[in-house]
């Protein structure tokens, strides 16, 4: 397939928020997080119209999928679950839509939801897991264990859905070991997908009230950066792919007046990834040899180089300083080769004069 006749990918999201949640987990301030304040079902056909008419007109291939967010969708009035399905599975049946997603919570699936969700044409489901450290879980009043974690997993995979394994870094309680448990374990239970959210503490959470008490340290940037970097490695070692670190911008996530503090920066999943690249690097050029000038050539996958540089060159600056001199490297150029695929790299040169 050629790159002009890839499909793009676009969500059309419809925020629920808080509705199906049966608790206040530390962290939640659905509002803060969704921008949505109350939920108008009477406004969802409008919404997906809006992004169909912009998709049509553009007249570019498009994989679409209608996405439920911010709430447990799978615990919301179970009258109201089936109209707004019914709503989204009628444009899945016109064609116009390729299918739907939803999150929902671990304690909110059972083999009667998932025929139902079935039925409806859902491909997708994203669990918010958070940890599987049930003594996270605990500190952050999640209201499930980890082995309705499990559970959830397994019975979702059986019933042939793709899944999504949504978690937090820098949790109440969490260590590293922690949040690498969590990402291995998304793994091993058949995870499609990932999700990463470094903890972002907003006004109004029980969160906010733990920090401003001295019950809990957010997590600082720099932290938060190595954190995310080392799941990032796990998922890629399993080759499960991470569609997203961090809240996006559409989640209010720049206005300072909703944050108290944590890992509030834009880019958090760049620079995680800028660390991942630089430590790949880094192991590659171990290996090489040491004897005679060369120009050196990093190969990245599709869309990756920027991260591979770093921000403000961060990687390439930090690589020349530990590499130039030691591996008689004379000149560096990160490209990408379309082949390439997750976080791996492959490294060519030549020597100079040879």
């Amino acid at each position: 397939m050629s790159k002009s006749d890839r499909k793009k990918h676009i969500n059309i999201p419809i925020f629920i928020p808080h509705l199906g949640c049966p608790n206040n987990c530390v962290f939640c301030n659905q509002r803060s997080i969704s921008g949505h304040i109350d939920f108008d079902e009477s406004s969802v056909s409008k919404e997906i119209e809006e992004v169909l008419f912009a998709v049509e007109k553009s007249g570019k291939a498009t994989d679409i999928e209608i996405a439920f967010f911010g709430g447990s969708f799978t615990g919301i009035d179970r009258s109201l679950m089936l109209r707004l399905l019914e709503r989204a599975y009628s444009y899945v049946k016109d064609g116009r839509v390729s299918s739907i997603r939803l999150s929902t919570r671990p304690d909110y699936i059972d083999d009667e939801v998932l025929d139902i969700l079935k039925k409806y044409g859902v491909r997708t489901i994203e669990l918010g897991l958070q940890s599987m450290s049930e003594k996270v879980l605990l500190s952050t009043k999640r209201g499930h264990s980890t082995e309705q974690a499990e559970t959830a997993c397994r019975l979702i995979k059986k019933h042939a859905f793709e899944l999504i394994g949504q978690m937090m870094i820098g949790l109440p309680s969490a260590s590293e070991e922690d949040e690498i448990m969590t990402a291995k374990r998304i793994c091993e239970l058949g995870a499609d997908g990932a999700r990463v959210y470094p903890t972002v503490v907003f006004y109004n959470t029980e969160l906010c009230e733990m920090a401003k008490s001295g019950l809990y340290t957010p997590i600082g940037e720099d932290e938060s950066v190595i954190r995310t970097k080392n799941v990032l490695a796990v998922f890629d070692a399993f080759g499960v792919p991470c569609i997203r670190v961090g809240l996006c911008a559409s989640e209010n996530l720049s206005s300072d007046s909703e944050v108290y503090g944590g890992a509030n920066h834009s880019a958090i999943g760049e620079l995680a990834m800028g660390e991942l690249f630089y430590d790949k690097i880094c192991l590659a050029l171990e290996s090489i040899a040491d004897d005679g000038e060369k120009n050196l050539y990093v190969y990245v996958p599709k869309g990756a180089v920027s991260k591979a540089i770093g921000q403000k060159r961060r990687n390439i600056n930090r690589i020349k300083d530990k590499y130039f001199v030691k591996k008689h490297i004379k000149n560096i150029k990160i490209l990408e080769n379309e082949e390439i695929i997750g976080y791996n790299i492959k490294i060519e040169f030549d020597v100079i004069g040879g």
